[in-house]
């Protein structure tokens, strides 16, 4: 009897979506975010009844978002499903930010069947050829057999060197294609081995010639500096830092998304100061940041012309394109490691009284108080400095663990960034490396699937906001701790700008393009699906509401009312310290 049952189970057949879904689960993925339809529906059902949990979107754009953030804080991929053609297309903006921010991230999109390839059938679109320019791996699952394969190179390459988004395709006639479970199973254990062979193959050596070099320049600076990013955020290096900041008493600065790989509290942080920081260091240990935009490309006028540059990089490339003075190619944590093994072996520190951290203290406390003073006065209408420093106080009172605050916008976003405190690793998600607008509620969202023991906080500006507004229904359906702050100046930079000359034309009377409707009441939205909503314009109101909201842990919106004249136009990095 039991060999029949045996026999029975063997010949048991399954279709292509219960195959991917096994696949899926066998490579350790617990999440999944997307929009269903033709012909991927059933994919996500197997998916969830496999074990993985289905976050299910209104717009491919923001679960392309969520799943490229979700990357980023779990260093494991995140999974967008898409059906077919302007499906994948809407995916196309969460794969191309992954790969802009270097986060693991698979976009897997059905497709039509291959028989009916260039006859134009439903949806039809050669989905390979519009993934590529956005992914570091394309694949194509061609046969059922060919699935468990096809997942696990795709989410191998999602990880391995510098992570960054891949792209697979499920054609519909293989999805209905059927196999035996035991050779399913065969298959799947085949793929799993594959790719342990693999990660072990791919595993990076760092030469410690080039460390002992690294570590001597740091010794002889005068005038040294750490800097790090995302990518040592990413790489889980926040201990590894802590050791080197504390065994040598350097300042250091953070990128906006490593705030809080140490806390920016920390008596040796140069934020406050960064001007002078970079621009007067003669030695930059440049940890998983990208000497991009966002540091001035490591150039004059910004950084001095002598600088010598030691950038740690996952990537030989990036090395390769920065020509630093010294690089160091391998992953940020086992880095450090070994910069910090070398450093206790003839360790080194700058005292207290050393000129270049007194220097660095003394602009620290001038900006410091600068900023103190303007924070401290209580204007309403509320301009983006009064609100944001009670939203700074709310979320400091938390305490640990500490939100995560989610951070879009122009003004809000440059605001937010000086005043909004980072006390933890990997709690700061914003616009990163391309400014992208939009990605506010799919981080939110990412955010509390990924790390559901902390609260999650979105300060957002009325524009990024709207991008993405509906999904405030996703947050409410499956009831994720999320407060989204909404700085309302009606519209983008607050309304209408234009000089008086600018008003001309036959449609002179339409709104102005930075206007919205003017005191929009974006707290209604989240109450027609069932959650709450706060209507904000004076400090009692908005602590009330913070207080309120921060301890409910439930979808919220609140809406503050925002002079439209506070704000003014935003685009590079700004810093007047």
């Amino acid at each position: 009897m039991a060999e029949s049952n045996s026999q029975t189970t063997s010949q048991t057949l399954i279709d292509g979506n219960t195959l991917a879904a096994k696949s899926l689960a066998a490579s350790g993925i617990t999440h999944m975010f997307g929009v269903v339809g033709i012909p991927v529906t059933s994919f996500a059902n197997r998916a969830v009844a496999a074990g993985i949990r289905f976050i299910a979107f209104h717009n491919e754009q923001s679960a392309g978002y969520a799943a490229s953030a979700y990357g980023y804080l779990t260093g494991r991929p995140g999974i967008l499903l898409t059906v077919s053609g302007p499906g994948c297309v809407h995916g196309l903006a969460g794969l191309s930010n992954a790969m802009i921010n270097t986060w693991p991230m698979v976009l897997i999109s059905g497709s039509c069947d291959q028989n009916d390839v260039g006859r134009g059938d439903f949806q039809e679109l050669n989905q390979i050829e519009a993934a590529k320019p956005f992914s570091k791996h394309v694949g194509k699952a061609k046969d059922i057999k060919e699935i468990p394969k096809c997942f696990f190179e795709a989410l191998d390459s999602a990880v391995l060197g510098r992570p960054g988004g891949c792209y697979l395709d499920l054609p519909t006639d293989v999805l209905h294609q059927t196999i035996s479970e035991s050779e399913a199973d065969s298959l799947i254990k085949s793929a799993v081995d594959v790719s342990e062979i693999e990660k072990g193959a791919k595993k990076m050596s760092i030469a410690s010639l080039e460390v002992e070099k690294a570590v001597d320049l740091l010794r002889n600076a005068e005038r040294p500096l750490i800097v790090f990013g995302k990518g040592a955020a990413y790489a889980r290096a926040e201990n590894e830092l802590k050791r080197l900041v504390e065994s040598t008493g350097f300042p250091f600065l953070p990128t906006p998304m490593g705030k809080g790989l140490l806390p920016d509290t920390h008596e040796l942080a140069a934020s406050a100061a960064r001007s002078l920081a970079i621009g007067k260091c003669d030695v930059a240990l440049v940890v998983g940041a990208r000497l991009n935009w966002l540091l001035h490309f490591g150039e004059q006028p910004k950084w001095s012309k002598d600088v010598k540059f030691i950038l740690v990089d996952v990537s030989e490339e990036e090395i390769e394109l920065r020509k630093p003075h010294l690089g160091l190619a391998g992953d940020a944590k086992k880095v450090l490691e070994l910069v910090n093994k070398e450093i206790k072996e003839s360790p080194f520190c700058l005292g207290k009284n050393h000129p270049w951290l007194e220097a660095i203290s003394k602009k620290t406390k001038e900006n410091v108080s600068r900023m103190e003073a303007q924070l401290a006065k209580d204007v309403v209408p509320f301009n983006f400095l009064t609100p944001m420093r009670i939203i700074r106080n709310a979320i400091l009172k938390v305490g640990s663990p500490a939100p995560v605050l989610v951070s879009e916008g122009a003004n809000t976003m440059d605001v937010g960034r000086a005043v909004l405190v980072q006390t933890e690793p990997r709690t700061r998600l914003d616009a990163g490396t391309w400014g992208t607008m939009g990605v506010g509620l799919g981080y939110c969202i990412a955010a509390a699937v990924a790390e559901p023991h902390r609260l999650v906080v979105a300060v957002e500006g009325d524009s990024g906001f709207g991008f993405s507004a509906m999904e405030v229904e996703t947050l409410v359906r499956y009831q994720l701790p999320v407060v989204v702050i909404v700085f309302n100046n009606g519209g983008v930079y607050g309304g209408d700008r234009r000089n008086p000359e600018e008003i001309a034309g036959p449609f002179k009377d339409d709104p102005a393009p930075t206007s919205f409707v003017p005191g929009a009441a974006y707290h209604v939205l989240i109450e027609a699906f069932g959650g709450k909503g706060y209507l904000v314009g004076t400090p009692d109101e908005l602590k009330s509401a913070l207080s309120e909201s921060f301890s409910a842990r439930k979808p919220a919106v609140i809406n503050v009312i925002i002079d439209p004249y506070a704000g003014a136009e935003s685009g590079r990095m700004q810093h007047k310290n």
